[in-house]
């Protein structure tokens, strides 16, 4: 069986959050979905679990952090193409995500959205040589003379 990733975040509003996701064309799994908690399947081996915030805090000592002003985690997924990288974040801009940047490389190609809780959702397109024999070495100023954030 493979490795499976549950990616639990917090949340302010689960049905928001259901319509956002399932526009950007993800399924729910209602076997696991309720009041306070939304499974979005992502993949067959990546489900997004969106938590209502007080049950979130049941898991957790910690603070919650506001992602919409501090930074928790960059969760990137690949996609097939460029076009896809493009289609994935103008449907969650259309969406009321907010664009959080992108980079092109020309082997690597990236765009960003935060969504509507603030998490920052990363979408990447790599060539497949590219991938296969490393990413080319760059220096930091060529990284960031390819990156724009918003």
């Amino acid at each position: 069986m493979s490795t499976m990733i549950f990616v639990n975040l917090p949340v302010s509003d689960l049905h928001r959050s259901r319509v956002f996701f399932e526009a950007l064309g993800y399924s729910i799994n209602e076997g696991f979905s309720d009041e306070n908690a939304i499974s979005v399947v992502i993949s067959d081996t990546i489900t997004a679990m969106l938590l209502t915030r007080e049950f979130f805090a049941e898991f957790t000592s910690k603070s919650i952090i506001d992602a919409t002003t501090s930074t928790e985690v960059q969760l990137a997924l690949s996609a097939e193409s460029r076009a896809d990288v493009d289609s994935i974040v103008e449907k969650a801009i259309a969406s009321g995500a907010t664009p959080a940047g992108e980079q092109d490389h020309g082997f690597m190609y990236s765009k960003s959205f935060d969504d509507l809780d603030g998490h920052h959702w990363d979408f990447v397109w790599m060539d497949p040589e590219a991938a296969a024999g490393g990413a080319p070495e760059m220096t930091v100023e060529e990284m960031r003379a390819n990156t724009t954030h918003s």
